[in-house]
């Protein structure tokens, strides 16, 4: 199976967290696993819309407690690393798609540029280099699984 990521703001407003949602949906139809960093926002959107369409869902947890999980997380991988679980979410994916964010989210781009993971930009930091940036959540998944090895 293909391995997705998706990275974004853990704290979102209704139009971020449809096209997140959406974005988890297509990479679930397309039968990819759908990573994240298992937490609020951008993430549970994510997992959420994958889980409505039957998708597998991992979460790379940043505490100690699995507990600490959305609850569209169906395999939580607990750390206890804080920020530092955003390599482990990184090397485990294939692409990632970056929608919305902050600072974590622009750390998780640079370390995927990095590790040369394409990443592909919805509505989220401008202007780096060698992302690609896209418009819609469709746009967003196809170009993610066109740059797959």
């Amino acid at each position: 199976m293909r391995r997705i990521g998706v990275i974004g703001a853990g704290l979102c407003d209704d139009r971020i967290y449809e096209l997140a949602y959406t974005v988890g949906q297509m990479v679930a139809e397309r039968g990819a696993i759908l990573y994240c960093g298992g937490l609020g926002g951008v993430m549970e959107a994510s997992a959420k819309g994958a889980c409505s369409k039957g998708g597998l869902t991992v979460g790379i947890i940043p505490g100690v407690k699995a507990s600490e999980a959305n609850d569209y997380i169906k395999i939580p991988i607990v750390t206890g690393m804080g920020h530092a679980r955003n390599v482990i979410l990184v090397r485990s994916c294939e692409a990632l798609i970056a929608i919305s964010g902050s600072h974590g989210t622009l750390s998780e781009i640079a370390l995927a540029l990095k590790m040369w993971k394409p990443v592909i930009g919805l509505h989220t930091w401008k202007d780096i280099p060698e992302v690609h940036y896209v418009e819609t959540a469709k746009d967003a998944v196809e170009k993610a699984f066109s740059l797959l090895p």
